[in-house]
């Protein structure tokens, strides 16, 4: 459905890799369940083997073909990008307004709130 499971905004200064070291163990406690993580081309190699020892999760990188031109649709990549979209549509994640890293993570906590009960009135 494209919703988030967990959020967190980290600075600047750290690597989506060390952001992800960070995240996924509140992701597994969150969802015991969980047995493939997608992921972009940043978190080949040696991650996928950490990830399958320390989650028993299978990490399934998802990369761009080198030989196509202009946009490509990429199995199941669309999902993450619609959810930024959705997120973007808020005013106040458009731009980085915030000062703080848990008042960005307030706003999009509240932009999740919003999009889902937006879905629940609907039904």
């Amino acid at each position: 459905m494209g919703l988030l499971w967990k959020r967190r905004v980290l600075p600047g200064d750290i690597q989506d890799s060390e952001g992800a070291r960070k995240t996924l163990p509140g992701i597994k406690r969150l969802c015991r369940r969980l047995t493939k993580i997608r992921a972009d081309g940043r978190y080949g190699g040696s991650r996928v083997a950490w990830v399958k020892a320390k989650f028993a999760c299978d990490l399934e990188v998802v990369k761009r073909t080198d030989g196509g031109k202009g946009f490509t649709v990429l199995p199941k990549r669309w999902i993450v990008e619609r959810t930024l979209a959705w997120l973007v549509q808020n005013r106040r994640l458009s731009k980085d307004y915030e000062a703080t890293l848990q008042s960005s993570e307030a706003w999009i906590d509240l932009a999740m709130i919003s999009l889902m009960v937006r879905r629940l009135a609907k039904s």
